[in-house]
């Protein structure tokens, strides 16, 4: 079978320019290379310009794809004047040469797609009071939005047109993309029925709507049967069958159903901690808060029974019921089980008040010391209470504690998709809400009593934690999987673009968490949903100086300082540190820059060859108030590389700021340094495809870290000075772990920012070092494990214990 096939996945009439056709596609095995189109129309081949998109955006495009691709095609294809009077149009595609015909279209066929309206619903909401419709649509032309009722009639509507950066391959050819996307809404939900109705100058489409949050769940199966089948068509029934169980999550599902044989908790120690709780010499009552709406029989008695299940006895489950048939439907239900436990409370509130306060309601039931929100159709694991009271009485400054989760699907036998999260890490909980569930708040705090917001509904609990989190002494992560998350196909847990308004709402929480706080910053959606970008906003322009040192390979130097000009950043300075180079041309070039660029400067080291002295060097003879230590075999990629930096690194709680870094065969050299691996320290990652996302999104977010990799690192000069520089036993290799370290240990955070982004032209080389042996690199190495030992065996507070320390790619632990 042919393996470098090209599907075509969409052609259509290009927007604005007329007699021009776009096609977007892929070729089967997820790259552009060696690749060849050609496009004819009864033969007589027509230009096509062809545009080549990748990244993460192409990956998440594409992710239920049976295919791992990576780069799409676009081609943009000039008709003749005359096309009409053709007949069949011919794409082709060749691999090193050897021609395929990949898709045809007659002429008849292409008149279709002239005036052809291209739409998708992503969601579908009905409320008390509102209809509410999103998704985005395309044609020729102006497009009018309208809703109809069940006879078709018009209804009283309003809309609205966005743009949304993480679907920017929908339109290439959009020149407005801002009118792309739309809201409608209507205060009309008297019907059973709905009609979207989208007119166009020259043709209209209409949808029917009639189900709520259905939609897009529907064109997700769809949309993964018609894959299946082509790979069906390519590979054969047996390849098929194995590769739709890998891509549909069955085997990660099998690994995780044997983590849990292995390491989830057994029965015996159940019935030990029901013993022991009885000694703790903290015993708070612990009150679960749950507002229930329209609760399935079947879910609610799953939620009660888990609680009761508790090891830990000392707790109550505050139920409020916002159901709008008065909780008629649940009452019977959970009056069952009051009968036998006390600990069960159950109010029927006066009417649905809405997410955010339907949950305000529950809690205000509790009486308890901490009070943990829990969703109706969710469940705890029977260790969940004890965990959180066997931590309280250990750090009894703890006020906020939380665990690790899974998803549980809606019969509530299956486990999967373990979320195995980091310690407390604010920069990675502002780009998403990494921490969810289990959460408990002590009741005492202020946040708590503000409640929850209905200003963010949707996101409302990611608005709680960040509230919460900020005002806490101590915040507390049981590395446990105490939660289970009820997985519905047309939840946000399942399907992110059923619920667009919460990731909007979510975006707002994270903005609010900064104006508190008094940072000048700035909220983005970023490449996936529910994921979320910032933008430092400051006023002050601090003088930044960047220090390269320098030991001839001139040729490498020249191309990391012009990148370095390039940047969009104005007040800094470039001082190569010039030591022990022997070429001429090397001067030669040093006298040249120097004269040409008002900006750099040249600083001879004269000493022992030691990377450690260098920079001590350097940072005594350069008076910038930010120092960014890049090494010559660098080039910055993005002309904001140190604008990025310097936004986290002004930050009063930051120290240090760490760039991602590519090598040239485009995997990863460096996204984040773990203690831990092989003994030692490791680089997430390393030689992973630069375009992946990684284990929960972490190669594409802004995070906090260990240790951040020396080759681009931007520290405070005050920073640099109270760690006391770096160590000069380190004379070639690991300084940059050391003074990483060193400076977590004054207290200072270490950020990834993966926005700032740049090629290394170093060797390959492992992701894990040697530690044992006789050469420089391996001392050193034993030196760096010697001296930080205790922090090692302690663990990683941004790599979860549940996690392996054999690979660098947060697989589980076996």
């Amino acid at each position: 079978m042919n393996t470098h096939k090209f599907m075509v996945e969409e052609i259509r009439f290009h927007l604005s320019i007329p007699d021009t056709l776009i096609f977007v596609g892929w070729y089967y095995d997820g790259t552009t290379k060696n690749h060849t189109l050609k496009v004819s129309l009864d033969g007589k081949e027509l230009p096509v310009e062809q545009l080549i998109n990748k990244g993460v955006e192409v990956c998440q495009k594409y992710i239920h794809s049976v295919n791992e691709i990576s780069e799409e095609v676009v081609g943009i294809i000039k008709l003749p004047e005359n096309w009409k009077e053709g007949h069949k149009l011919l794409i082709e595609s060749a691999y090193k040469g050897d021609w395929h015909k990949e898709a045809s279209y007659s002429v008849a066929k292409l008149k279709t797609f002239e005036n052809k309206i291209i739409y998708s619903v992503d969601n579908v909401r009905r409320t008390e009071d509102k209809l509410i419709v999103n998704g985005w649509c395309v044609g020729s032309g102006e497009i009018k939005l309208s809703l109809l009722d069940g006879k078709k009639q018009p209804m009283n509507a309003k809309s609205n047109h966005f743009y949304r950066e993480d679907e920017e391959h929908v339109s290439p050819d959009d020149e407005k993309r801002e009118k792309l996307f739309f809201t409608i809404q209507s205060d009309r939900v008297d019907e059973k029925v709905f009609y979207l109705e989208m007119r166009g100058p020259k043709s209209v489409a209409r949808m029917r709507l009639d189900k709520w949050h259905n939609d897009s769940g529907l064109a997700g199966i769809l949309g993964k049967a018609k894959k299946a089948f082509r790979f069906l068509k390519r590979n054969g029934i047996k390849a098929t069958l194995v590769r739709i169980n890998e891509r549909l999550g069955q085997n990660k599902g099998l690994i995780y159903e044997h983590w849990l044989e292995k390491y989830g908790i057994k029965e015996e120690e159940l019935q030990k901690q029901r013993e022991k709780q009885k000694e703790f010499s903290y015993r708070p009552l612990f009150s679960v808060a749950v507002p229930l709406y329209k609760t399935e029989e079947r879910f609610l008695r799953e939620l009660i029974q888990s609680v009761q299940n508790q090891t830990y006895d000392n707790w109550e489950l505050c139920l409020a019921d916002g159901s709008e048939d008065g909780g008629e439907g649940l009452t019977s239900i959970v009056e069952e089980y009051q009968k036998n436990d006390p600990r069960i409370r159950y109010r029927v509130l006066e009417k649905n008040y809405g997410i955010a306060q339907n949950m305000n309601e529950a809690m205000h039931m509790a009486k308890g010391e901490f009070v943990t929100p829990v969703d109706h159709d969710d469940t705890l694991t029977p260790d969940a209470l004890y965990e959180f009271v066997k931590a309280l009485n250990e750090h009894p400054s703890v006020e906020v504690l939380y665990s690790d989760e899974d998803k549980i699907d809606t019969d509530g036998t299956k486990y999967f998709e373990p979320h195995f999260k980091a310690d407390y890490d604010v920069d990675f909980l502002l780009t998403n809400n990494y921490i969810c569930h289990l959460f408990a708040v002590k009741c005492s705090m202020e946040s708590y009593q503000e409640g929850f917001l209905s200003e963010f509904d949707g996101s409302q609990d990611f608005d709680f934690i960040l509230r919460c989190c900020e005002e806490a002494k101590e915040i507390y992560h049981v590395p446990k999987v105490l939660y289970h998350w009820r997985c519905h196909f047309d939840s946000t847990a399942a399907n992110p673009q059923s619920k667009l308004y919460a990731f909007e709402a979510g975006r707002r929480a994270a903005e609010a968490h900064y104006k508190r706080l008094n940072i000048p910053a700035t909220v983005e959606h970023a490449q996936f949903y529910g994921l979320y970008r910032t933008r430092y906003n400051w006023e002050k322009k601090p003088a930044v100086t960047v220090l390269i040192p320098n030991r001839d390979h001139v040729e490498d130097l020249k191309r990391c300082i012009d990148a370095v000009l390039c940047s969009d950043y104005s007040n800094y300075e470039i001082v190569v540190v010039e030591h022990n180079s022997k070429d001429q041309q090397t001067f030669a070039y040093y006298e040249k820059l120097q004269k040409e660029c008002s900006r750099a400067r040249v600083l001879t080291y004269t000493g022992e060859e030691n990377i450690s002295k260098i920079y001590n060097f350097a940072v005594k003879a350069v008076s910038g108030e930010y120092l960014l230590l890049l090494d010559p075999l660098t080039q910055m990629i993005n002309t904001s590389f140190m604008s990025e930096m310097l936004g986290y690194c002004m930050r009063e709680d930051v120290g240090i700021v760490g760039a991602k870094l590519i090598y040239e065969d485009d995997t990863i050299a460096h996204a984040g340094i773990v203690l831990g691996f092989g003994g030692a320290f490791g680089y997430v990652f390393r030689g992973k495809s630069r375009y992946i996302a990684g284990y929960e999104s972490r190669v594409i977010c802004a995070q906090d870290y260990s240790a951040v990799s020396g080759v681009c690192m931007m520290v405070k000069r005050s920073v640099y000075e109270e760690a006391g520089g770096m160590t000069e036993e380190f004379s070639n290799r690991f300084h940059d772990i050391d003074f990483c370290l060193k400076a977590r240990k004054a207290g200072w955070l270490v950020v990834y920012n993966p926005y700032a982004e740049g090629y290394y032209y170093g060797t390959k080389e492992a992701a894990v070092p040697v530690v044992e042996g006789r050469t420089k690199d391996n001392r050193e190495a034993e030196l760096l494990v010697k001296k930080w030992e205790t922090e090692i065996k302690a663990g990683d507070p941004y790599y979860n214990p549940n996690l392996t320390l054999d690979r660098m790619d947060f697989s589980l632990r076996r």
